[in-house]
C-alpha cells in the first residue's frame, strides 16, 4: 500500500493512492495500528501534501553509508554504521519551504538525498531475520546539513549543523513493505532547479537495511514512529567542483524509484 496524508476541510487525514492515481479515504492513524478504510468507497480529493507522519518521536541519521559518498568524502568506509539525531522540529511537509537559518545563519545548506524508513512498533534487539517486521514503510528524505556547522565550526556540530527547523523534509507517500520487498536495489537521485545532482542506487549501501534496524536497536528501544535516515550517496554539494550550496530561491528534489518525487523550495 502507498499511504499519503495530506490536508482535508477537516484536517489531517491519511488515504491510500491506487494505480490509476486516485485515492482512497482512510480513518485512523497506521501507527496506533487503526487505520481502516473509510466508509465512503469513492475517491477522495486530494488537499495539500503533508510529512506521512504527523510526528517523529526520534530521527536518526546514518552517515558515510554510500561506498562512492565516503569516497568523495575522502573517508574509509565506517566498519560500523555511523549515526547522529536530528530534533522532531526538523521534520517537514513535501512543496512547503526549507527555512535556511537566520539567528545562527550558514552559507553552506546542503542537500542529501536519502530512503527514509518509518517504524511502525516499538523495537529492540532486533535481527537481521526480523528487521522488516518493524517497518511501516519506506519514503523519501532530504537531510539538510549546514556544513559549515558540521564540519568547520566548534569542533563538528552534527547534530546541530541538521536539526534545524524544517531541515527534514518527509514524503511524499509512504510505501509498505509488502510493496517494497527490496530496498537496497532502488535508484535514488536529487535534482536542484532541474539538475541532476546525485544518481544513484540503494545497492550502494555499506549497510543495508535489515542490518541498520539490527545495529541501532541492539540494547536500545527506538519508540514506534522512528525515522531513520538511511544515507545519502555521492554528488553532495560540499564534494563538488566548485561546491553548490542551497540558497534562496532554488527548488530541489528527491526522487526514488518505486516511491515517488519530494520537493521542497528553498527560502
Amino acid at each position: 500500500m502507498k499511504l499519503l496524508r495530506h490536508l482535508t476541510p477537516s484536517g489531517p487525514a491519511y488515504a491510500a493512492l491506487q494505480p490509476d492515481g486516485t485515492a482512497l479515504a482512510l480513518t485512523g492513524d497506521p501507527l496506533t495500528g487503526t487505520l481502516r478504510p473509510s466508509s465512503d468507497p469513492s475517491p477522495v480529493t486530494l488537499g495539500p501534501r503533508l510529512a506521512p507522519v504527523a510526528t517523529a518521536p526520534l530521527i536518526i541519521g546514518i552517515g558515510l553509508n554510500y561506498a562512492k559518498h565516503a569516497a568523495e568524502g575522502k573517508q574509509s568506509p565506517p566498519e560500523r554504521p555511523v549515526w547522529f539525531v536530528k530534533l522532531p522540529g526538523s521534520l517537514q511537509h513535501p512543496n512547503t519551504p526549507i527555512t535556511l537559518p537566520r539567528n545562527q545563519p550558514t552559507t553552506r545548506a546542503d542537500y542529501e538525498a536519502e530512503l527514509a524508513i518509518v517504524l511502525g512498533k516499538e523495537c529492540r534487539d532486533a535481527t537481521r531475520e526480523n528487521a522488516v517486521s518493524y517497518i511501516l514503510g519506506y519514503t523519501c528524505a532530504n537531510d539538510v546539513s549546514a556544513r559549515d556547522w558540521q564540519r568547520d565550526w566548534s569542533g563538528g556540530q552534527w547534530n546541530h549543523a541538521k536539526s534545524f527547523d524544517t531541515f527534514c523534509p518527509l514524503g511524499p507517500v509512504l510505501v509498505t513493505p509488502d510493496e517494497l520487498p527490496n530496498p537496497n536495489a532502488l535508484r535514488i537521485r536529487s535534482i536542484l532547479n532541474g539538475e541532476v545532482m546525485q544518481d544513484s542506487t540503494t545497492a550502494d549501501m555499506i549497510f543495508d537495511v535489515p542490518a541498520i534496524i539490527a545495529f541501532l536497536s541492539a540494547d536500545k528501544t527506538l519508540p514506534a514512529g522512528t525515522i531513520i535516515l538511511t544515507g545519502t550517496p555521492e554528488g553532495v554539494g560540499f564534494a563538488r567542483k566548485p561546491p553548490v550550496w542551497l540558497k534562496p530561491g532554488d527548488t530541489i528534489s528527491i526522487e526514488i524509484e518505486s516511491i515517488g518525487t519530494l520537493t521542497n523550495p528553498v527560502i
